[in-house]
This record gives structure tokens, sequence and C-alpha cells, in this order.
């Protein structure tokens, strides 16, 4: 589906709910490309401009998948080679889960970059790009937990591939215990990160999935920094 630049943003939004595993976007002439992969069009999307599946679908999806280096990190998929002296974060996505080459998994790999190492906490880990890179950079223990059985299987092949070590959990972060950690990490959206912020033992939070135009309502945490990413922002806040 192209949708044009002026709709992206709340398009975007919109997206988030119907393929709450993710999905994929490409900039194209016509406007902004999105890709989402399912046995069939969500009810919401009848009616729409959506371009009919193509046989050979099952592998064209692969073309949305491209690696991103983030500062000393590369984040990609296995059909594509790592740049030389780049710490290499290898995801085979499937086609629920991105490989990090989206703005608000950046972002929150910029952030990550610059904490010293320590204990980490991944809410919503999806295919576990952010713990696995968060392991590559000398954290210890990782622990990654998300609802979906499909996500912790997924972050636990993928640190297994990646030579790391992830223990995954299946755990509902806004009613389970969560464990302590120095730093937390919850690359999700606006609504679980303000229900999660309070719960966690964390002196450090970064956060993201959500739009730059969103302003997360964290009580006892402060703000200290903000990056934006066209229409995507990711934030820092630390205990109060």
């Amino acid at each position: 589906m192209v949708v044009p630049g002026e709709a992206a943003e709340d398009e975007r939004a919109r997206w988030l709910e119907l393929f709450p595993q993710g999905f994929e976007e490409r900039e194209t002439p016509g406007g902004l490309e999105l890709a989402g992969y399912a046995e069939r069009v969500p009810p919401e999307l009848a009616g729409a401009a959506v371009d009919a599946v193509e046989p050979g679908w099952e592998h064209s999806w692969r073309a949305f998948h491209t690696g991103a280096r983030i500062g000393r990190l590369w984040v990609g998929p296995p059909w594509e080679a790592a740049p030389a002296g780049a710490l290499a974060v290898v995801i085979d996505p499937g086609r629920a889960f991105g490989t990090g080459a989206h703005a608000t998994t950046r972002l929150c790999l910029e952030l990550l970059l610059e904490r010293p190492p320590g204990s980490l906490l991944d809410v919503g880990c999806g295919s576990g790009v952010l713990s696995i890179a968060a392991a590559k950079l000398g954290f210890d223990p990782v622990v990654a937990i998300d609802h979906d059985p499909q996500a912790v299987e997924a972050t636990l092949a993928n640190a297994a591939a990646n030579g790391v070590e992830v223990d995954a959990r299946l755990v509902d972060a806004t009613v389970d215990p969560l464990p302590p950690s120095e730093v937390a990490v919850a690359n999700v959206a606006l609504e679980p990160v303000e229900a999660v912020a309070p719960r966690l033992d964390a002196s450090t939070l970064l956060s993201s999935g959500y739009l730059s135009r969103d302003d997360p309502r964290l009580p006892g945490w402060r703000r200290a920094e903000r990056r934006v990413a066209g229409e995507w922002a990711a934030d820092r806040f630390e205990r109060e």
C-alpha cells in the first residue's frame, strides 16, 4: 500500500494497530510504501488501494529487510554481509519481525551505545535485536521479555545464531513481576511504555515505538534526552 507523504504519519499509527508484530515501510517517488504480511487483508483495509499479492511473495518480502549501520553496530539479515570492522547483529526476521532497520530500533541502539554496560531488561523483545546488540556490547545479564511466544522463540534462536547469551522469557510486563536491571529498553508503543514504566526496577529507561508528536507521561521518571528520526522519537529517562 502506498500513501502520500502528508498522510504517512497517521497511516503509520494505524498500521501499528493493524500489524502489532511489525510492518515494513519504504520511501518511494509516489509516497510511503507500507507492507504487512498476513494470511488475509485486515477488514480495516478493505476497499483501500492495497496491492494484490504477487506470485513469489514468500520470497519477495526479503526486499524490505536490509542492513543498517548504527555507530559501531551493524544490524541486518543473514543474506547480507556486514561491513568490515562492524560489530554484527545478524537477525533472521522471518515474516513477523524486523531486522533493526526501523527508525525506532536505530534510535534505541544509538542511545544504548552511549550507556556503560550493566544489567539490561528488554521489554517487548520482538526478534531480540536490542537484547542481542546489548549482549554484544557487553551488557550482562540480559533478560528479554515478551507476551508473544513467537517473539520469545525468535529471540532465543537469534541469540544462539549470534553466539550470545540472552535470557528470553514469556512475560506480560503489565501484570507479571519484572526482574531488576540497571537499564531497561522498551521499543513498543506509547501506551505500553506508560503502563510498564512505573513497574520497572531500573535507573535508566530507553523507550521508543511512538511518534515524535507523542509525549510519554512517566511518573517518577525524568526525561534526560530525546532523539528524533523522521516522524519517530526515542527517549532516555532517568529515575527522579
